[in-house]
């Protein structure tokens, strides 16, 4: 795992006197407190990451101050768009930021974020609970006056303990629709992570479009059981080319490098993806965190922070997610009339006329290839 820091300066922000304040001289004991960090994170096998991350300014004594615990890699998209989102609202100056990732187990994130709140005791720690959930709501209990803000499959937890998840059925859509119209073969492949509801929706979502399309349409759907398998991934996006499959979608990373192997068309997820494959990635989900960190930080702010469900934030309407910009320059045509289609209801989505379903349930047909 890595630690590493980001301290930017902001105007000051009131807050109510109940929620502890940052900056100042150092407290007493913090280099030792450190030391410790140092010493956990390496038992973990990661490094104190003491690298520069390009900012040279310190925090004002009232800059809310942001911790990111993350379960996976950064190289992970899912962990790597909250980060990118923590990064940018750090560079724009509205807050003090640091983070730690690879924390994968729940033994590793429960005794990070205990030394984080023991020797950082930032006023938000932001990250993914999915593989930790009993334990990060322990710690988060434990600690009311830290604001937490974790990624989960449950609800809310009173009274400091908000949810997000990356609610990207309206851009899975779009994503279906020119997948749909893309096939020559009539076969789409689709590689998840595992059939849990905050996949099954995108998948679902993703689906329904490219079957609004082409009615027709064959969609198999591989899970690999594992958020970050890269090369189970490409051996499952493999397996679904061997049966047909001629556009896919990365749901997980790995099958974008099979796509481009294979000279076909494929989706991203989370992030932008297509500087991987410029020449076969469509179009990518993209999840804008910024929104819901945001949210978070303006709440803690001003003092009325509480646990809520901030899922209203990922949705395309709210600027949480979006289809990146069609790629004008793959090595396959794409027709106009389907980019205008996409279009069309990609508007009506943004103006409410049109509401995506959201559907939870495990897509029918699909298989688990991963231990």
């Amino acid at each position: 795992m890595s630690l590493k820091s980001s301290t930017v300066s902001m105007s000051s922000t009131q807050q109510t006197a109940g929620r502890r304040r940052r900056g100042g001289p150092a407290r007493p004991g913090l280099v030792a407190g450190l030391a410790v960090s140092a010493l956990v994170l390496a038992a973990c096998g990661g490094t104190t990451g003491e690298e520069d991350t390009g900012s040279a300014s310190s925090a004002d004594d009232d800059t809310i101050s942001v911790f990111g615990a993350f379960a996976t890699p950064l190289e992970e998209p899912w962990d790597g768009a909250i980060h990118a989102a923590l990064t940018a609202v750090a560079e724009d100056g509205e807050i003090e930021y640091e983070h730690v990732d690879d924390l994968g187990t729940a033994d590793e994130m429960e005794r990070a974020l205990r030394d984080i709140i023991a020797t950082e005791d930032p006023d938000v720690i932001i990250g993914d609970a999915f593989a930790a959930e009993e334990a990060v709501r322990e710690v988060a209990a434990e600690f009311p006056d830290t604001a937490f803000a974790f990624g989960s499959g449950g609800a809310e937890q009173a009274p400091n303990f908000s949810v997000f998840d990356n609610w990207l059925q309206d851009p899975a859509y779009l994503a279906g629709m020119l997948a749909g119209g893309l096939t020559k073969t009539g076969t789409i492949g689709v590689v998840g992570a595992m059939p849990i509801p905050e996949v099954n929706r995108i998948v679902n979502a993703f689906t329904a479009g490219a079957q609004e399309v082409n009615p027709s349409a064959r969609v198999t759907v591989s899970f690999i059981n594992s958020f970050f398998d890269p090369a189970t991934a490409k051996q499952a996006a493999e397996a679904a080319i061997a049966g047909g499959a001629d556009v896919l979608f990365a749901e997980r990373d790995g099958v974008i490098a099979a796509a481009q192997e294979n000279g076909l068309p494929v989706f991203g997820m989370m992030v932008d993806q297509q500087d991987q494959a410029p020449e076969h990635v469509v179009s990518s989900l993209v999840w804008d965190m910024r929104p819901t960190v945001e949210a978070v930080v303006t709440a803690v702010a001003d003092g009325s922070y509480e646990a809520t469900n901030l899922a209203e934030y990922s949705f395309m309407k709210q600027g949480g997610s979006s289809l990146a910009p069609i790629n004008t320059g793959t090595a396959f045509p794409i027709p106009a009339e389907l980019t205008a289609r996409v279009e069309e209801r990609q508007a009506a989505i943004m103006d409410g006329s049109v509401v995506t379903p959201v559907d939870e349930d495990e897509p029918a047909g699909s298989t688990t290839v991963g231990e």
